[in-house]
């Protein structure tokens, strides 16, 4: 019997939490046994993956006039042609009502589609207009809602009723083992890890929160790991060298280890891979209240989480993890095991059952 083969599209599979969740993705399906195809719109890759690779970046990079895109849709569409997939699982955001239409219509007609959503700001995955998004997306094979609170978005916005709840998964093994490599930076920190884009990460409440806690005074010194649009912003508005700027990094748990505990800001979330990669390693969180991030973390047992956009009650929540030692050993200690229903194994069972609950 032949393997069924899944085309998993990508924007890219590099410098992200969504394009480490679809590398990750595609290791579960390779590890189940199918046979896994990737194509990625954007040439970077920065993570491991699995199975083989169609980087259309790489074919962007070389012409991205007017000609090159068309040559790119027509690359991709002789490839879906060709393989004839059992199933496109696609995790890109898709915001162009145009490019949707014509990738729908031309590119994954005769195809069975999984929409994969990785964001509660559902326009950024079904176009900016409801009435378009519904007529788009509609009659794919699955939605796929990283989170609860994504889910439950995508059924009450565009009603559709095969929607499921898949979370993002964590190698807890491999991150262990990775997180043991020799840093270079000695001093006691927290930290922020992920893209420098302040709309969406709000790390200028991480910074105003910090500045007015009790760590400066500590010299717990705040790191911020990252590359992006507003780095420099940021190093205008810290303006202090207790808050410290470095770049990307494709392996960050050395940093995650070492840190004292990891902070999440953001003004919306899917399922936050900072948070259980955290945990993953035995580093407890201070998280803000954004999509996903209750189903995570468990209020003074794994981390602390605390209403949003709020810098004096995160900073109050900086000082607890400081100031009282029984509270944060407490959560140290319950970290791992807080999040081992996220491993691959387990995310990849549930992968494998909707893959195969095939109405033919």
């Amino acid at each position: 019997m032949s393997k069924k083969k899944i085309c998993v599209v990508v924007n890219s599979l590099g410098k992200g939490g969504a394009e480490r969740s679809s590398a990750l993705l595609s290791i579960m399906l390779d590890g189940l046994g199918y046979d896994v195809h990737i194509v990625s719109v954007l040439k970077d890759v920065d993570y491991q993956y699995a199975g083989k690779l169609l980087n259309l970046g790489e074919l962007k990079e070389q012409d991205n006039s007017i000609k090159g895109r068309i040559n790119r849709f027509l690359v991709f569409k002789k490839y879906i042609k060709k393989q004839q997939f059992d199933f496109v699982i696609d995790n890109r955001v898709r915001q162009s009502i145009v490019t949707e239409f014509l990738t729908r219509v031309m590119l994954y007609r005769k195809t069975k589609i999984i929409y994969v959503v990785r964001s509660r700001n559902l326009a950024s995955y079904f176009t900016e207009s409801v009435f378009f998004g519904e007529k788009i997306f509609r009659e794919a094979y699955a939605y796929v809602g990283v989170s609860e609170e994504i889910k439950n978005e995508i059924i009450s916005v565009y009603k559709f009723s095969n929607v499921v709840k898949i979370n993002n998964p964590v190698e807890i093994d491999t991150n262990t083992v990775s997180a043991h490599e020799i840093i270079d930076f000695e001093d006691d920190y927290v930290l922020f890890y992920g893209r420098l884009k302040d709309k969406v990460k709000n790390i200028s409440l991480l910074i105003d929160a910090y500045k007015m806690s009790v760590l400066p005074k500590n010299n717990i010194k705040l790191l911020i790991l990252g590359s992006g649009e507003d780095l420099e912003m940021l190093k205008l508005k810290a303006n202090t060298d207790m808050v410290v700027f470095k770049p990307f990094t494709s392996n960050p748990f050395p940093y995650v280890k070492h840190a004292k505990f990891c902070c999440l800001t953001s003004r919306f979330e899917g399922f936050p891979r900072v948070l259980i990669e955290s945990l993953s390693i035995g580093t407890p969180v201070i998280s803000v209240k954004c999509s996903g991030a209750g189903e995570i973390v468990i209020n003074e047992f794994n981390g602390l989480l605390v209403e949003n956009n709020n810098k004096k009650i995160l900073s109050e929540a900086m000082d607890r993890f400081v100031l009282n030692k029984d509270l944060y050993e407490k959560c140290k200690q319950n970290s791992i095991n807080s999040i081992k229903h996220l491993s691959l194994l387990s995310l990849a069972d549930k992968w494998d059952n909707l893959l195969k609950n095939t109405n033919d």
